[in-house]
C-alpha cells in the first residue's frame, strides 16, 4: 500500500528523499541493536546532521516549521526502517513541536533553547515514575524540587526515559511544595548529581534504552524552572503526540511489505506456484491492507484537522482515538503478517519477530486504551446531557 495519496507538498517529498538516503544505514543496524539492546547512536547522529531534529522548530526560531501532518508522514517512514530509532527521535520532535507551538516557556528561554536545538541538542520529557505509573493518570510525582539559596534542588528517579544515552537535556517533572503544583525543570545532561541507571530490560523497543534518570540533589537555576501546573491536567489538544501512532503504523507497513514479498516469492514444492496464489494467504493480505487503509486514513485525517485552525477547535477525543485505532491495527497487521510467513517469522534473524515485540509497546504509550474509551464515553454523555438541558 503506497503513501503517495498522503504526500501533499514538495517539502514532504524532499524530506522523504533525505530519509531514503539514510534508509540502508538504519535498516542494517536495527537487528544488531535490538539483539544487543544498544542505542542506535549512529542513526540519531545522522538525523541531526541532515537537520531532521530541527524540523518541528518554527522557522522564526531557526527551524523548518513543519506541520503535524508532515511529522506524521516522516515519522511513519522512518519507523518502517526501524521502530526504535523513530520512537526515540519522535519524542524529541513532539516535545519541541509542542513547546514552540504553545510557547510554554518565556520568550527569552525559548530563543535560547532554540539555538541549542539548531546546534544538535536533544530533549525529552522525564515524567514517569515507578510509584506513580503513567503521568496521564494524574499521579503526584515523587521527585521533589526545593528552593535553596536561589536555586532549585531536585531529587528523585524517573523511569522510561527514552533516548537516555544521547539526550543533552531532560525536561523533568517534580512536585514543588511551595507552589502546590507540578513543575518542569530543564536540566543539562552534565549537571552534577544527574546520572542514568541502566534499568531497561524489555522484550520490545529494546534499543531505545529507556533507562531511569536519577536526580540526586541536582541544582537547577530559577531560569530553568520553565513550567508550572497548579491545576488539573488540561484538555488542550497536543497533535504532536501523533508521532506515537505514526511510529507503530510504520512498523505495521514494514511487516506487511515483508509478508507480501515472502508470499510472492516462496514456492514450496507442495504447490505449483508461490503461496500468494493460495486463497487463505490472499485473504490475509487483503485484511492487512484494509487495516492499513483504515488506520492511515484515520491518522492523517486527524493530523490534517489539527493543522487546520478552522477545524482544530472541533477536535475533542480524536487524538487519543487515533492512537488507539492505529496501535491496535498495527498489532493485528503484524500478527496477520506472521501467519502468512509461518514459523520462520519466529526466527531471531527474521525482522517480523522484532516487529511483533516492538509494536506491542504501543499499548503502553500514552494515552492508554481504557482512558481513551472512558473519555469517549464521558464526552458523549456530557454532550447529550447539555443538549437535553437546552
Amino acid at each position: 500500500m503506497s503513501k503517495e495519496l498522503f504526500i501533499t507538498s514538495e517539502l514532504q517529498r524532499e524530506w522523504l528523499e533525505k530519509l531514503n538516503d539514510v534508509k540502508d544505514l538504519i535498516i542494517k543496524s536495527a537487528e544488531k541493536n535490538d539483539r544487543n539492546a544498544s542505542f542506535p547512536k549512529e542513526n540519531i547522529q545522522k538525523l541531526i546532521e541532515i537537520g531532521y531534529t530541527k524540523l518541528t522548530l518554527p522557522k522564526s526560531y531557526g527551524g523548518e516549521g513543519i506541520t503535524v501532518s508532515d511529522m506524521v508522514l516522516l515519522q511513519e517512514t522512518l519507523s518502517s526502517y526501524d521502530g526504535a530509532t523513530a520512537l526515540s527521535i519522535g519524542w524529541h520532535q513532539g516535545v519541541v513541536g509542542e513547546l514552540y507551538e504553545y510557547k510554554l516557556w518565556e520568550e527569552k528561554k525559548l530563543q535560547q533553547f532554540a539555538n541549542e536545538i539548531v546546534n544538535g541538542a536533544l530533549v525529552n520529557r522525564a515524567v514517569s515514575e515507578a510509584q506513580t505509573g503513567s503521568p496521564t493518570r494524574g499521579g503526584k510525582p515523587q521527585t521533589t524540587a526545593v528552593k535553596k539559596d536561589g536555586h532549585w534542588i531536585l531529587s528523585g528517579q524517573k523511569t522510561f526515559t527514552t533516548m537516555s544515552p544521547v539526550l543533552t537535556h531532560f525536561l523533568s517533572s517534580a512536585w514543588v511544595e511551595e507552589k502546590n503544583g507540578i513543575g518542569f525543570f530543564l536540566i543539562d545532561r552534565n549537571s552534577a548529581g544527574l546520572s542514568i541507571k541502566e534499568t531497561w530490560n524489555m522484550v520490545g523497543m529494546r534499543s531505545t534504552e529507556s533507562h531511569d534518570l536519577v536526580l540526586d540533589a541536582v541544582k537547577v537555576s530559577d531560569e530553568n524552572f520553565v513550567e508550572l501546573n497548579t491545576g488539573p491536567r488540561g484538555d488542550k489538544a497536543n497533535g504532536w503526540l501523533l508521532h506515537i501512532p505514526a511510529c507503530y503504523l510504520g512498523i505495521a507497513q514494514a511487516a506487511r511489505d515483508y509478508a507480501v514479498q515472502f508470499a510472492v516469492t516462496y514456492r514450496p514444492n507442495s504447490i505449483k506456484g508461490p503461496i500468494s496464489e493460495l486463497p487463505n494467504v490472499q485473504n490475509h493480505i487483503g485484511e492487512i491492507d484494509l487495516e492499513l487503509m483504515k488506520a492511515r486514513h484515520f491518522l492523517y485525517s486527524v493530523a490534517s484537522a489539527y493543522d487546520d485552525p478552522a477545524r482544530r477547535n472541533f477536535i475533542k477525543q480524536e487524538l487519543g482515538a487515533a492512537k488507539l485505532v492505529v496501535t491496535n491495527a498495527a498489532i493485528r497487521i503484524v500478527d496477520l503478517s506472521m501467519r502468512i510467513v509461518g514459523a520462520k517469522s519466529l526466527e531471531l534473524t527474521n525482522p517480523l519477530q522484532r516487529y511483533y515485540r516492538d509494536v506491542r509497546a504501543g499499548l503502553h504509550n500514552p494515552p492508554m486504551d481504557d482512558m481513551v474509551i472512558s473519555k469517549l464515553s464521558q464526552t458523549a454523555i456530557q454532550e447529550m446531557s447539555e443538549r437535553q438541558e437546552q
